[in-house]
């Protein structure tokens, strides 16, 4: 398999590649006082297996996501456009961090990106 037709899950390193990564991108966000709160009371052993299952099934890997549908697990939370922009700024930097090359960084933010239309501002109901 080349560089060409393997998917982005198999360029960055598979599953250990993405425990790695949505570990210290959670490090980050719980660090980071303008997100932690986002996460008072959530279990973060449970969030991030389902971070890696997410990530895994838009990269191209194997894990199907199980978890709730963007809108619904993200509604009433007040989550604003700066909030998803620091998620993905922390994102970023954990990508780097694990050594991904930018243009595959690249390729993963626009891969997220346009979910911010399903995560930010929805309200209840």
């Amino acid at each position: 398999m080349t560089n060409e037709t393997a998917t982005i899950y198999e360029r960055i390193g598979g599953h250990d590649a993405l425990t790695t990564v949505v570990d210290d991108l959670y490090v980050r966000i719980m660090a980071d006082p303008e997100l932690a709160g986002f996460f008072t009371g959530t279990s973060l052993p449970k969030l991030k297996g389902r971070q890696v299952e997410f990530f895994s099934a838009a990269l191209g890997g194997p894990d199907l996501y199980s978890g709730g549908a963007m809108d619904e697990v993200h509604r009433g939370r007040g989550i604003e456009q700066r909030h998803f922009d620091l998620v993905a700024a922390h994102l970023v930097d954990s990508l780097k961090a694990a050594g991904v090359p930018g243009d595959t960084i690249d390729e993963i933010i626009g891969a997220v990106a346009p979910l911010s239309g399903a995560i930010v501002g929805k309200t209840e109901g």
